[in-house]
């Protein structure tokens, strides 16, 4: 099951978004447990992925693909313009990830992520 949370909601995952009023969050649950979430920026006409989290119990079982379908889903019916994000340049299963939802490499940002470069990636909408 798919849903929106609030932060208070949230334990077992290292979250971003300090009191920011633009993170929200979106999760997966297997039963009652929270094993996915999605922790994303809506400001106003944009939406900016801060991370996605699958605990490593519940991986290989496209969590990750449905946490981005909802998200996608979440922009369009929110009347969003993008999604972007920053990416390592060499977290491959990501990027695949990304690419697999239309996500295009926009830019490069070296050493971004402590001398590793990262990538930023955006999907219009």
């Amino acid at each position: 099951m798919i849903k929106e949370v609030e932060k208070k909601d949230i334990k077992d995952f290292d979250l971003v978004g300090d009191n920011n009023p633009f993170t929200k969050y979106i999760a997966y649950y297997d039963k009652d447990i929270m094993c996915g979430l999605l922790e994303f920026n809506h400001m106003y006409e944009k939406l900016d992925i801060v991370n996605i989290f699958v605990k490593e119990d519940y991986r290989g079982k496209k969590i990750g693909s449905l946490l981005m379908e909802e998200l996608i889903k979440y922009g369009k019916e929110n009347n969003c313009y993008n999604i972007t994000l920053e990416v390592k340049r060499c977290n491959f299963s990501a990027i695949r990830l990304y690419e697999k939802y239309g996500f295009k490499k926009v830019a490069v940002r070296e050493g971004y992520y402590n001398g590793v470069d990262g990538l930023l990636m955006e999907l219009i909408l």
